[in-house]
């Protein structure tokens, strides 16, 4: 918002009526809403938010702020004063910007979530984007790294672009394999900043995948020579054994034969009825691969081999040299849903935040009548340390247990 300083006038009194007037017109509305009939259409549309993964930056100098405007699909530019922020200006980009990044004092690169591409804005003379570059499906962050510098794009590993002709001897490039088992479905875009132009929609350097869900946050270490990338929801190692693989009866300790001759360790673990005493359903059953085992078990340690005929990994950071665009490192059990990223400046170290979901757990009702329960620890939210090789998940929620003995929370102390 612009610094305004207004003259001090002489107002008389119906300026001041008036002015009141004009106010209640814009203000009374929301504390005395008007009726809404049962036909009334609503909106005429509905807005749909994409989400923010680095919606603000600064300039190298510290003199100016970008922040993009997610829903009106511009970058405004603030100056940095003393005093405060003042609006520069504003640039329209694409649709639903949600990241940014200075490449230098006169250059700003915008990814576009909605657009698939990178709006890149000069700020010499007046503000405005130069060139669009066409990336692949729901672009989401932006970081510079490498000598000389490159950018780095996360994208869903989907059709969009990375087909074109104008593209097909670029490194990665092509059929995105869909139904092809084995295939990463995480890509990163590379371009050249200072090599931008060429054909339409512009050319990267290489398209990286990574064997993991679509990408989200990117990050890059204090020496800028490797740039770290994390899929968004990748998961837990938890799978889920179908309804007819379970042992009917709800007899836990009874192993069956199952229709095609594999053998199950027994019925769901139950209760097989409510606290009323209704019987209940015969439902499927979420099991977890427990790494120190090798073995797919549920919450009695049963082991489910036979159901789950299949392994699941679950690497959701990875470390790439940004000089030779080559993947160094893999980080598995950093989390379930992985936001944002950051490296420590001084150490190098990596901080993922993100949460680590229980599904593999029942019941979400209180636990009385089923013993237990996951109210209240559906999940747990993490930062995650990554130093060297080492992976080290921070409980965030450090409450302690009531005197009642009642689980008021599970984290523990750091």
């Amino acid at each position: 918002m612009r610094r305004v300083s207004l003259p001090t006038v002489k107002i008389k009194r119906w300026a001041v009526a008036l002015w009141l007037l004009a106010l209640c017109a814009f203000t009374c509305a929301e504390f005395f809403p008007a009726s809404v009939s049962g036909s009334s259409t609503g909106p005429s549309f509905v807005e749909f938010e994409s989400g923010q993964v680095r919606p603000i930056a600064m300039s190298p100098d510290g003199t100016k702020l970008f922040a993009v405007n997610t829903p009106n699909g511009a970058l405004e530019i603030f100056n940095i004063i003393s005093g405060g922020l003042t609006l520069q200006t504003r640039v329209p980009v694409g649709m639903e910007p949600v990241a940014v990044a200075a490449r230098n004092n006169n250059e700003v690169w915008v990814v576009n979530h909605l657009s698939d591409s990178v709006s890149i804005v000069t700020l010499s003379g007046t503000p405005h984007v130069t060139r669009t570059l066409l990336v692949g499906d729901e672009p989401r962050d932006i970081v510079f790294a490498g000598n000389p510098a490159r950018a780095f794009i996360t994208t869903a590993h989907r059709g969009q672009q990375r087909t074109d002709p104008s593209i097909a001897n670029v490194p990665g490039a092509g059929d995105p394999q869909f139904t092809t088992a084995g295939v990463p479905r995480a890509d990163v875009w590379v371009f050249d900043p200072a090599n931008s132009a060429g054909s339409l929609g512009g050319t990267p350097l290489k398209i990286m995948s990574f064997f993991t869900d679509t990408p989200r946050a990117l990050a890059v270490s204090p020496d800028k020579n490797t740039v770290y990338v994390a899929g968004f929801k990748t998961g837990n190692q938890t799978s889920v054994v179908l309804e007819p693989l379970v042992c009917p009866g709800f007899q836990p300790n009874t192993p069956c034969l199952n229709s095609n001759l594999s053998t199950s360790p027994g019925g769901n673990p139950g209760p097989a009825t409510n606290f009323e005493g209704k019987q209940a359903p015969e439902v499927a059953l979420i099991v977890k691969f427990n790494n120190a085992t090798g073995h797919w078990e549920d919450e009695l340690h049963r082991n489910w081999d036979n159901a789950i005929r299949f392994t699941l990994p679950d690497k959701d950071v990875f470390a790439v040299n940004a000089n030779t665009l080559a993947q160094t490192a893999s980080f598995a059990h950093v989390g379930t849903t992985l936001f944002n990223m950051v490296t420590n400046p001084a150490s190098g170290k990596l901080y993922v935040s993100n949460t680590e979901a229980f599904n593999q757990v029942r019941f979400e009702g209180p636990g009385k009548f089923g013993g237990h329960t996951v109210q209240g620890h559906l999940a747990e939210t993490h930062v995650t340390v990554i130093s060297g090789s080492t992976v080290t998940p921070i409980h965030l929620n450090k409450h302690q247990r009531s005197q009642s003995g009642n689980a008021a929370g599970y984290g523990r102390k750091q």
